[in-house]
């Protein structure tokens, strides 16, 4: 690796030309790649409701629909919006009082149902069907033009709307995303750090990774809009310690070496070796999430992951690169840092970790409750602020005819007259639902079929299928709207085993069904997968309970403060929070580790090993946790989706916690279960250290080969090791150093020694 770093140092100027020269086609790859707004189209295809999706389509020619409420405007003037209506681009038809009667006929004389359904008092409503489907470009482009047309009096509801608004929304805010993420992440580091150049190459660095991610994804087709919308925050936030840490190698080998092009070939070595390894745990929680039916965690896990990847390449190539080329730049634009060392806090955090165990306990149980009783939505318009035009439009549907969303079914040919009304009778006294409404219902039951206007007919009936639509009261993602839903699909089911209920509040019960079941997998799958790297790479049993138990608190009080606020999750945040999370600090834990494990190979007892760790990796934690929460924070404080903004506050808030969680709790687990962890890992001290503890024992051993360096340091890790073996809580006396002395000191006299090492003799 060391040959690449230096071929990396030789070629550093082309290598920032060629990264720049990539954002060409990656600009172009992001500008070809469609994105998606209709967060239910990640459904299963296996689903019936899923597939009645795709049989109105097929069947009918559409598979979306609006309601559409006009308040005080005359008949005469309906008729003639709803004539331009019809005229608009994708839709396919509009369902009225004209569709069925002449205007010339007096209300009062159409049928009772279709009255009570269309009409209250100055209010009327129509159904705007569109031949698309929900999400499909054709729907949003038709309810669009739809807007322009209606006016003041005219309200465009259901779920195309929703779409519309919120791609309209994420199309506005999704610039200023990377801005306030960028803008807040340079500020933290720019105090963190001594050079006012280096926070800006850093985010060269991520930023160009970002446009990469982005830009393949290409050849995925479409991404979600919340994936778009949340890759550069998480990967700015994800991937910045990477860049932390080959910046720290680097300056500790321009210390070593004159030349900085072999101090940096070094470096890319160290960063390459370090980042793979901690960059792997990151990758399978994002990966965790493909396991899900819901198809959008396939789409954010994939992305998420590939950014990673492309994250530690730019860390390795481009970014070294940059800092060589604007090495003079850097050097004149240092300065002191805001924090140049936590060595006293580290000390003082190690002295009392009983106190952090203490607090720790205390709050376990909370953290857990709270955590399992915080409260999920699933209603998408929810998400979005009241003032847009599809929520102010849902709540004129609700306030003049007293609905909240339409069901259809789906009835297969082959009942009669006398069994459709039957069965939409019982419909009818379902709790919650206002009407009910079939072909027959418009003109009435005592009149034949074969009286039905053909326009009717080709708007609601196939060859195959008939089409009903059910007004509830109810809100979609209720638990009475769910109960509704069972109670009509037991009701169809029995006339027509073949027919489906379908629609928008049908998805959203399939959509609360399914995430579900794919919450517990993927905090399981993400668990076990960051357990077993974690294995692999510590060859300890004990090491990875202690992380993930540690890390996981960290998830539990975070998703608990919702529940005390009394804050509503959308259910995107509650799914993908813990995979995301877990994933991207458990970095944190692996990296406070890493370094206890080398303090403890150098000889010292648990304690000094855990306090020089916590001074080497403090800093450099803090520095990445506060950037992660910066870049997020920014967003959650600005985003009016609340899917989105729920996310990055739990990601925002997430990472302060996990930080703090390995700065003061993980410390103290590694000296309680410090023994624990020796025992249950493979070669946890290293054979030299253990070497040592036998040659105290009286086995031959090379104590000096172990702890090169002076007397004294060699003295000192073997008292290190010994006092941890020995249980030792009382300093060591002035003899028993000496004679330890004499096994560090590979020969020398006793008294030479002991005046080396103590300042005097032992007589």
């Amino acid at each position: 690796m060391i040959k690449f770093g230096k071929w990396i140092a030789k070629h550093k100027v082309i290598i920032v030309i060629i990264s720049m020269l990539l954002l060409i086609p990656s600009f172009l790859g992001m500008a070809a790649t469609r994105v998606n707004y209709d967060i239910l189209s990640y459904l299963p295809e296996s689903l019936e409701t899923v597939e009645g999706q795709d049989i109105m389509v097929d069947e009918f020619g559409m598979g979306a629909f609006s309601m559409v409420v006009v308040e005080d405007m005359e008949l005469k003037d309906v008729a003639a919006l709803k004539e331009k209506f019809q005229n608009v681009e994708h839709v396919k038809d509009v369902l009225w009082y004209d569709s069925v009667a002449d205007l010339s006929i007096p209300v009062s004389m159409i049928p009772e149902k279709f009255k009570d359904g269309f009409f209250n008092d100055d209010a009327t409503m129509m159904i705007a069907l569109f031949d698309n489907t929900t999400s499909s470009d054709a729907a949003m482009e038709a309810v669009s033009d739809m807007r322009k047309i209606a006016n003041e009096q005219c309200f465009i509801s259901g779920m195309s709307g929703v779409v519309t608004d919120i791609k309209n929304l994420a199309l506005e805010e999704m610039p200023i995303y990377v801005v306030i993420a960028a803008c807040l992440s340079l500020l933290v580091l720019l105090l963190a750090m001594d050079s006012l150049v280096i926070p800006v190459l850093f985010l060269l660095s991520v930023g160009l990774a970002v446009v990469y991610n982005l830009g393949t994804n290409i050849f995925f087709g479409e991404v979600c809009y919340i994936t778009k919308s949340l890759t550069a925050v998480l990967q700015l936030g994800v991937t910045m310690d990477y860049s932390i840490f080959l910046l720290n190698s680097f300056e500790a080998y321009k210390k070593k070496y004159d030349s900085k092009d072999r101090a940096m070939a070094h470096a890319i070595a160290d960063t390459f070796k370090s980042v793979a390894g901690s960059s792997v745990t990151t990758i399978a929680g994002f990966l965790a999430l493909c396991v899900m039916t819901f198809a959008l965690g396939r789409d954010m896990g994939i992305v998420m992951a590939k950014g990673v990847v492309i994250g530690v390449i730019c860390c390795i190539t481009t970014l070294p690169a940059m800092i060589l080329v604007f090495d003079g730049v850097i050097e004149k634009t240092k300065h002191k840092p805001l924090v140049k060392s936590l060595d006293k806090a580290s000390g003082f955090i190690t002295k009392h970790y009983k106190v952090w165990l203490l607090v720790f306990l205390v709050m376990l149980y909370p953290a857990v409750y709270g955590n399992n009783h915080t409260q999920i939505y699933y209603n998408i318009d929810k998400s979005l602020p009241a003032t847009l035009d599809s929520n102010v439009s849902n709540e004129k549907l609700k306030e003049d005819f007293d609905m909240s969303t339409v069901h259809m079914i789906l009835l297969k040919n082959g009942l009669d007259s006398k069994e459709k009304t039957q069965m939409l009778d019982q419909i009818d006294k379902v709790d919650g639902v206002k009407w009910s409404l079939g072909m027959n219902s418009l003109i009435g039951p005592t009149f034949p079929e074969s009286m039905i206007p053909s326009n009717i007919k080709k708007m609601l009936q196939s060859d195959n299928y008939e089409v009903q639509f059910i007004c509830s009261e109810y809100s979609s993602a209720t638990d009475e709207c769910n109960a509704q839903l069972d109670a009509i699909q037991k009701i169809v089911k029995k006339y027509s085993p073949e027919s489906m209920v379908i629609g928008e509040a049908p998805l959203m019960k399939d959509l609360q069904d399914t995430t579900n079941v794919d919450l517990q997998r993927v905090n399981i799958l993400s668990m076990a997968a960051i357990f077993l790297i974690i294995l692999f790479v510590f060859k300890s049993i004990s090491l990875p309970f202690i992380l993930l138990f540690v890390i996981e608190f960290a998830i539990f009080v975070n998703m608990a403060i919702p529940y005390y606020q009394g804050v509503t999750l959308p259910f995107v945040a509650s799914i993908v929070i813990g995979a995301i999370q877990l994933g991207a600090t458990v970095d944190y834990a692996i990296l406070m580790t890493s370094r206890y494990q080398k303090e403890r190979r150098k000889g010292f007892g648990k304690k000094e090993a855990v306090m020089n760790a916590h001074k080497a990796c403090a800093l450099s934690i803090m520095t990445s946790g506060f950037s992660f929460f910066a870049a997020t924070f920014g967003v959650a404080w600005y985003s009016k989706v609340d899917m989105i903004g729920a996310i990055c506050t739990l990601l925002s808030r997430g990472a302060l916690i996990s930080m703090a969680c390995v700065i003061f709790i993980l410390p103290a687990m590694f000296i309680i279960f410090d023994k624990v962890i020796c025992k249950t890992s493979i070669d946890f001290l290293g054979e030299k250290a253990n070497q040592l503890v036998q040659d105290e024992a009286g086995a031959p051993g090379t104590g000096q080969a172990a702890f090169p360096g002076n007397s004294s340091e060699r003295a000192a890790g073997l008292l290190g090791l010994l006092g941890d073996r020995r249980k030792a809580r009382k300093p060591v006396s002035h003899r028993k150093r000496c004679v330890l002395c004499v096994h560090a000191g590979h020969g020398r006299s006793l008294g030479a020694i002991c005046a080396a090492n103590h300042g005097k003799t032992w007589r």
